[in-house]
């Protein structure tokens, strides 16, 4: 329904500026009273000239594109918000990982044999956290 007012939209414009374009300006009056041509555009249209029908054209156009403009308003405000959105559908992970257990404290009373050739000292060792 929104494709089809839009297009609808787009026509009732293009056909308003073409009517307005088609008329004659107020200057036009003045240019035939000395003498100037638009004897072919009054025979097309009838003895009264362009002017009634151009005039009413453009109205209806222009209401029509009025109703229009407030269909597609009160469709756009009444739209349903989609709240996902093509980057954090992206950012986002798809599935969330569990975090990782932390290591075990080793106990102080437990003792750690030292690598061949490597003279343990007491230097290196951090005290524990609970003294």
């Amino acid at each position: 329904m929104d494709i089809i007012l839009l297009v609808l939209h787009v026509f009732l414009s293009l056909g308003i500026i073409t009517l307005v374009l088609l008329q004659k300006g107020a200057g036009a009056t003045a240019g035939a009273a000395f003498g100037g041509g638009g004897g072919g555009a009054g025979s097309v249209f009838g003895a009264s000239g362009s002017s009634n029908f151009l005039s009413k054209t453009t109205a209806i156009f222009a209401t029509a594109f009025f109703i229009n403009s407030l269909a597609l308003a009160y469709m756009a405000a009444n739209r349903e918000v989609q709240t996902d959105s093509v980057i954090d559908a992206l950012t986002a992970p798809a599935v969330e990982m569990p975090a990782p257990d932390a290591p075990a404290a080793i106990p102080a009373d437990i003792e750690i044999p030292a690598a061949e050739g490597v003279e343990p000292t007491t230097d290196d060792i951090p005290p524990p956290a609970g003294e």
